[in-house]
């Protein structure tokens, strides 16, 4: 069974396209409340990710993503707004990404990820724009048709958009991409993370998962959302109720499972590995130390301690798949959450 990819979105839970005409104008992020739950899983099972940054989330929290990556996760960009890229003309995308990469100088990012998955054949543009800007892989095809986004024909399995289809495979192509995981079973179905990893019963997630990582490397991703209740439950239709907080409760204990059944590591170093990055390439996966000397100790850079999960009711779930786990999985939040 192949060693699987395992990516995060790092961005604000308002990030998603059916809450956007119901926000707030007065909002907390609650951004580090909601890593807690993410990073108490990575340090429990030694995995290293890849975490896609918003460029707006490293400019608010830029001590967070230096904490990331002085943790060995590899820092790849997100763009700057979380603007999708059919809401946005070439230039204006252009400059999202020049001022995505000025705030990420320090990680030297080679992948790259559309908001809301909006690469498609009306997006191929992005395309010539990462390749000026040097990335190496891009991780935004999603072979499935949903309201919002998906390339149901996209091929499933790693390979190289054509700059004039991009579901078709150009060995020439300047890009590696990713697509995310799907099941072929009549039609496309999604087994990657996200909501998916929330609306998906857990045994068809685990078989389909299973299933995928038999025949190549499957593609999960998650948002901290995904897995942490703390947002505020908005008055929105109910389709975007649905897509935003069903399974919230529910998908930690999933993330869990994964981790436990299945190898992951940062796709990166996973794409590196199967020598599918120019020889050339800056290498992908993050140095136990940032580019720039900035040390544990400096003041500027205030400690991100690795979160716990509470153990009740999730205190079986740790001990079903202590086999795997490095460290025990251990509640260091408040002693009012519900999960």
């Amino acid at each position: 069974m192949n060693v699987n990819a395992l990516s995060i979105d790092l961005e604000f839970w308002w990030c998603n396209e059916f809450l956007t005409d119901y926000l707030p104008r007065d909002r907390e992020d609650g951004f580090r409340d909601s890593l807690r739950p993410i990073f108490a899983v990575l340090d429990a099972f030694d995995v290293k990710a890849t975490f896609f940054v918003l460029g707006s989330v490293a400019e608010t929290y830029p001590e967070v993503v230096s904490e990331i990556h002085r943790g060995g996760h590899e820092i790849a960009c997100h763009a700057y707004s979380h603007k999708p890229l059919y809401a946005m003309s070439r230039s204006e995308f252009e400059g999202e990404l020049k001022k995505s990469l000025e705030l990420l100088a320090d990680y030297n990012p080679v992948g790259f990820r559309a908001p809301s998955f909006s690469l498609n054949n009306e997006t191929k543009w992005a395309l010539e724009v990462l390749e000026k800007y040097g990335f190496q892989y891009d991780s935004s095809i999603f072979p499935v048709r949903t309201q919002i986004y998906g390339v149901p024909d996209a091929p499933v399995g790693i390979y190289r958009p054509s700059r004039d289809d991009i579901t078709v495979h150009d060995p020439d192509g300047p890009i590696v991409e990713f697509p995310l995981s799907v099941l072929r079973l009549g039609t496309n179905i999604p087994v990657s993370g996200g909501f998916y990893l929330r609306v998906l019963p857990k045994r068809f997630l685990s078989w389909g998962v299973g299933r995928v990582a038999t025949r190549r490397p499957a593609n999960i991703y998650v948002h901290p959302h995904d897995i942490y209740p703390g947002p505020p439950l908005l008055k929105v239709p109910f389709i975007s109720r649905l897509v935003t907080y069903h399974g919230v409760r529910t998908s930690l204990e999933k993330l869990i499972m994964l981790m436990a059944r299945f190898s992951f590591m940062p796709m990166g170093a996973l794409l590196d590995g199967m020598a599918l990055l120019p020889p050339d390439a800056p290498v992908p996966i993050a140095p136990a130390a940032p580019l720039r000397p900035v040390g544990r100790d400096d003041p500027a850079i205030p400690s991100l301690p690795v979160p716990g999960l509470r153990r009740h009711p999730l205190d079986t779930v740790a001990h079903r798949y202590t086999g795997r786990t490095r460290k025990q999985v251990c509640e260091t939040g408040d002693s009012d959450e519900v999960w």
